[in-house]
C-alpha cells in the first residue's frame, strides 16, 4: 500500500503541475506549436523555438504522468491480490485513472488536429478535471485510515466541541458537493469563454463596464453569470471553511482551509487576467489554483463520511428532486439539441438548457413526492424518502418544488427562449396534474399516459436551439413515450407487492404477470421501427441506423426472454438494460451528426 499511496500523491501534484502548464500554453498562444500530434514539426524532437518547447514541454510532462498512474494501478493490483478484497476499489480507481489518461492523449491529438477547437479545448480541461478528480479520490482513499484515526484522535477541545463537531460533519459532504459542482461548472464556463475570445468581454474589475449589472446580451451574458457564480462560491467556499474548523479530523480542517485560500488566491488571479490584458502569468496561475482548489474539494467529498444512509437536510432536499431520474432525462435533451443545431450547440446554450431543465425536472418530482408521501410511506421502497422519513416537513417540500418550478421558468425565458420555458412548464403540470393526481391511483395505464411528461426535455432541447418544434423533435418525443412503459413495468414487477400494498393499480397488480410480460414484449417490439423512422426524418446516417438496429434487437431479445420466464430476474435485467439502451441510443444521435456531419 505504500507504493500506492506514494505513487497517488506524486501522480496528484504532477497533474497540478501539468494543468498550470497547459494554462501557459493556452496564454502564450504555444497550443499550435507543435503542429502535429503525436511528433512535433515531424521530430521526435522539438525545434528550439519558443511556442514548441512550451507545447512540447505540455506533452512530455503529460506522458510522465501516464506512466506514473500506469505503475499506480499495477502496484494497486498487486496490492489487491496480495494484501485482500479490500484494496479492489482502489484497484479499479487507479485503472480507471489510467483509462481517462489515455482518453485525455487522444482528446489531444484531436484538439491539435482541429487546431483548438474551442469546444474540444473545453472537453479537454473536463477530462483532464475529471482525471485529477479520480486521482485524488485515490489518494485520498490510499491514505484515509491513517488519516481518520490521526483526525479522530485530535478532535478540538471545548465545552460545545461536541455539538460543533457534529455540525462539521453534517455540513461537510453537501457542501463540499456543492462547492465541487460550482466549480467545476465555473471552470468550463472560463475555458468555453477563453476559447471563444471572450475573456475580455468586461474590461474592469470588479465591475462590468462600470456597473454592477451591466446590459446583457448574448455576448455579456456569460460572462456577467461566470463572474456571478464565482462570487457565490467564493461566499460558499470561505462559509464551509469556517464552519469545518471544528471538524473533528484535522485532515479537514486543514484541506478546507487550503481550498478556501486557493478559491480566493483563483479569484485575485482572474481580476488579474482582466486588468493585465491576459498576461501569460497570470492566466498560467489563474488555471493552476482553479485546479488546485477544484482538488481540495474533490479531497473533502471523499474526505466525507456520513454515519447515515439518509445524509443530511441538503442532501434530503437533493433526494426530493430524484436526481437520478433528472440525469436520465437530461441526457436525452443535448443530443436533441446536437440535431437540431446540425453540430455542437454553444456550450452556454447547451449549460443554460440543462440547468433550466434540472430546476422544472426537479420541481416536478417534488411536488410528486409531497403528493404521493402517503403512497410513499407504504410502499417498502420509497419509505426512506426525506417525507415519509421525516426529514422534510410537507409544507416545506411543496414550496421547495414551487421554487423550482418558477425559478426554471424563468431562467428558461432569460437564458434560452419562451418555448423552451412553456414546454419545461408544461411537463411539470403534465407530471404533477395528469400523472400524479388523475392517472397512478385511477387506471394500470397511468405509465403509458403519464410517460410523455419524461418525453418532453427533447421537445425542450430542440426548440432552445430552432425556437420551433419539427417532426425529427416528435419523433424523439416519441422513442421516449414508447419506451416507457417496458421500462417501468419491468421495475413495477419487482415492486409489484409494494405497488398492490398502497393501493396503486400499476400494470402488474392489475392484469397480472403474464400480461405485464406480453405488453413489455409489444411496446419493445413497437420501439424499434420508430427508433429507425428517425433515420430518414432526422437526416442521421449509418452510425445511428446500425445503433438503433442493433440495440433495438438486443432489447426484443430481453423482452422475449422476460415473455418466457415472467421472473423478477429477467425483469430487472431488462430494466437495467432499457436504461443503457436509452443512454446510447441518444448518444449515437449526437455522434451520428457530429462524427459524419450527416
Amino acid at each position: 500500500m505504500t507504493a500506492v499511496r506514494r505513487l497517488s500523491a506524486l501522480t496528484t501534484g504532477l497533474t497540478l503541475a501539468l494543468l498550470t502548464l497547459g494554462g501557459a500554453v493556452r496564454a502564450t498562444g504555444s497550443g499550435l506549436g507543435c503542429p502535429d500530434w503525436p511528433t512535433c514539426h515531424g521530430r521526435l524532437l522539438p525545434p528550439l523555438e519558443f511556442h514548441a518547447v512550451v507545447e512540447y514541454s505540455h506533452r512530455m510532462l503529460a506522458a510522465l504522468v501516464g506512466l506514473i498512474i500506469l505503475s499506480t494501478a499495477i502496484a494497486a493490483t498487486v496490492a489487491a491480490r496480495r494484501d485482500g478484497p479490500q484494496f479492489r476499489g482502489l484497484r479499479t480507481t487507479a485503472w480507471v485513472a489510467v483509462a481517462l489518461v489515455v482518453a485525455q492523449g487522444a482528446l489531444g491529438g484531436a484538439v491539435v488536429a482541429r487546431e483548438l477547437d474551442p469546444l474540444l479545448v473545453t472537453l479537454h480541461l473536463a477530462l483532464a478535471m475529471t482525471f485529477l478528480a479520480v486521482v485524488v479520490a485515490l489518494t485520498v482513499r490510499s491514505w484515509e485510515a491513517p488519516a481518520a484515526q490521526a483526525g479522530s484522535a485530535e478532535g478540538p477541545s471545548g465545552g460545545d466541541a461536541s455539538e460543533a463537531e457534529a455540525k462539521a460533519v453534517r455540513v461537510l459532504k453537501p457542501m463540499a458537493l456543492a462547492a465541487a459542482a460550482g466549480t467545476f461548472f465555473l471552470m468550463m464556463a472560463g475555458a468555453w469563454m477563453r476559447g471563444s475570445g471572450r475573456s475580455l468581454v468586461f474590461r474592469d474589475w470588479p465591475l462590468m463596464d462600470g456597473r454592477v449589472i451591466p446590459p446583457l446580451n448574448s455576448a455579456t451574458l456569460p460572462a456577467f453569470v461566470h463572474r456571478v457564480l464565482a462570487a457565490l462560491l467564493l461566499a460558499h467556499v470561505v462559509a464551509m471553511a469556517v464552519l469545518l474548523r471544528r471538524h473533528p479530523r484535522r485532515a479537514v480542517r486543514v484541506v478546507s482551509v487550503l481550498a478556501a485560500a486557493a478559491f480566493v488566491a483563483q479569484v485575485i488571479a482572474g481580476a488579474g487576467n482582466v486588468l493585465t490584458d491576459l498576461e501569460p502569468a497570470s492566466v498560467a496561475a489563474h488555471v493552476g489554483l482553479a485546479a488546485a482548489s477544484w482538488a481540495c474539494l474533490v479531497a473533502l467529498v471523499a474526505m466525507a463520511r456520513e454515519t447515515t444512509s439518509s445524509g443530511g437536510r441538503a442532501a434530503a432536499y437533493l433526494q426530493l428532486t430524484k436526481p437520478r431520474i433528472v440525469v436520465l432525462l437530461l441526457i436525452t435533451t443535448v443530443p436533441a439539441m446536437v440535431l437540431a443545431a446540425g453540430r455542437m450547440p454553444s456550450l452556454w446554450l447547451v449549460a443554460a438548457t440543462l440547468a433550466g431543465g434540472m430546476l422544472t425536472a426537479g420541481s416536478a418530482n417534488s411536488i410528486n413526492q409531497f403528493l404521493e408521501r402517503d403512497i410513499d410511506r407504504k410502499m417498502q421502497r420509497t419509505r426512506r424518502r426525506p417525507l415519509p422519513d421525516h426529514r422534510v416537513a410537507p409544507r416545506n417540500a411543496l414550496i421547495f418544488g414551487i421554487v423550482l418550478g418558477v425559478a426554471g421558468f424563468a431562467w428558461l425565458v432569460l437564458t434560452v427562449n419562451l418555448l423552451s420555458a412553456l414546454l419545461a412548464a408544461s411537463a411539470i403540470g403534465f407530471y404533477v396534474g395528469v400523472y400524479t393526481l388523475l392517472l397512478k391511483r385511477s387506471t394500470p395505464q397511468n405509465i403509458v399516459i403519464g410517460g410523455a411528461a419524461g418525453a418532453v426535455p427533447v421537445l425542450v432541447g430542440w426548440a432552445a436551439v430552432k425556437g420551433s418544434l419539427a417532426p425529427a423533435a416528435w419523433i424523439m418525443f416519441a422513442i421516449i413515450f414508447v419506451w416507457t412503459p417496458p421500462h417501468f413495468w419491468a421495475l413495477a414487477m419487482k415492486y409489484r407487492d409494494d405497488y398492490a400494498a398502497a393501493g396503486v393499480p400499476m400494470m402488474p397488480v392489475a392484469r397480472g404477470v403474464e400480461s405485464t410480460s406480453r405488453q413489455i414484449l409489444t411496446y419493445t417490439v413497437v420501439l424499434v421501427p420508430v427508433t429507425l423512422l428517425l433515420k430518414p426524418v432526422g437526416s442521421l446516417g449509418l452510425l445511428y441506423g446500425v445503433a438503433a438496429a442493433g440495440l433495438g434487437a438486443v432489447f426484443v431479445l430481453f423482452a422475449v426472454r422476460l415473455w418466457r420466464e415472467q421472473t423478477v430476474e429477467a425483469a430487472m435485467k431488462l430494466f437495467r438494460y432499457s436504461i443503457s439502451y436509452l443512454a446510447l441510443l441518444f448518444a449515437s444521435i449526437a455522434a451520428d451528426r457530429l462524427l459524419l456531419g450527416t
